[in-house]
Formats: C-alpha cells, structure tokens, sequence
C-alpha cells in the first residue's frame, strides 16, 4: 500500500505566507517551518544550557517542522483574519484539527501515533510556547528581511511583533532578541568570513 503523508508534505513549498501583504522577498511555509525549526531548537537549547531549565531541543524542533503542515490543506489564513474574534479563532482551530488528523490518516498505523505529537497532539506546554515563540521570531525576522529589501509594507508588523516578543514571558526569546536579531540587520560584508 502507499501512503501519502509525506507527498503531501513536499506540497508546502506551494503554500505562501504573507498573502496580504506585498513581499519583496516570498516565503513559502516549507521555508517558514524550516527557519521555526531552527529557532525552536535554539530557543530549547537556551532554555536548557543558559538557564539551566529541563528542556528538549530536539522536541522543539520537531514540533516546528510540523507546526504549520495543516496548511496544506487549509491554506495560509492571514493573521488579521485567524484572530479577528474568538469564534472564528475556535472555529479555525477546529478546522487545523481536522486537517492534521486527515494528514495523520495518510500515514501507515503502526507509525501514525509518533507523528501525532508533533502536529498538534500532545507535546509538553513548555515545547508549544518555545514553538509559538519561535514562529513569532520568525515572523520578526521576516519583517526585518522585507524592511532591509525596501519594503515599507512590513513596518507596522514589524513594530508589533517585536513589541509582542519584548512583553512576551519568555527569557529565552530576549536572549535571542539580544544576542542573534542584530546580525540580521548586517549585510553579509559586515557579516564577515567564516
């Protein structure tokens, strides 16, 4: 028997992000999920080594390579819209439920309860808020990205979520504000040589 689970997957370089918004540079949610990932496993790895918190890096990152895929099914729905008002917050979340669980049943049974964690199962709360974090990192870093591009379209959404990451709880992601989100605004000359 084949299974479709992972051809789905490789459908989300198809999905855009930033459908309302003028890009300078596109991204796609393959590409988006791979930079959560990445940030996620950081995040943990902070969490774990810089304040000495129990912490799985690895976790973190798994559940950022998963975080998004129900998109595939549903498309990127823009942000002003997802959280426009509780009942269609519910309603989408229901909705991303339902297309995880649809993607979990193109996966074989024997493996199907190993992937459910990672795509809105049960995963700790602490690896969740690292990987909400990191998406809003990411989204930041984008920001910054189109900004830097010349794109005025991303200024107001860059404001916001670098005001939403300060107010933010988390020591880990002001460690990363502090220590990476600077090099994001040098050009690769100023970066140096490895």
């Amino acid at each position: 028997m084949s299974y479709h689970f992972f051809a789905y997957l490789s459908r989300m370089r198809n999905i855009t992000r930033w459908s309302l918004m003028r890009n300078a540079i596109p991204e796609n949610i393959q590409e988006h999920s791979h930079m959560v990932a990445v940030i996620a496993h950081a995040l943990g790895i902070i969490r774990r080594d810089v304040f000495d918190i129990p912490c799985d890096p690895e976790e973190c990152a798994a559940v950022a390579l998963y975080h998004d895929c129900s998109e595939i099914l549903t498309g990127d729905l823009p942000t002003p819209i997802k959280y426009y008002n509780p009942e269609i917050r519910n309603a989408y979340k229901q909705v991303e439920k339902l297309a995880n669980d649809r993607l979990l049943s193109t996966l074989p049974e024997e493996i199907r309860q190993s992937f459910a964690p990672f795509m809105g199962g049960e995963a700790e709360a602490q690896v969740h808020d690292l990987v909400k974090a990191a998406d809003k990192l990411s989204a930041y870093l984008k920001c910054i990205e189109e900004r830097r591009a010349g794109n005025d379209e991303f200024l107001s959404a860059e404001k916001q979520t670098r005001r939403a990451l300060e107010d933010g709880k988390l020591p880990e992601v002001q460690y990363f504000l502090e220590h990476f989100v600077p090099a994001f605004e040098l050009t690769l000359d100023e970066l140096g040589t490895i």
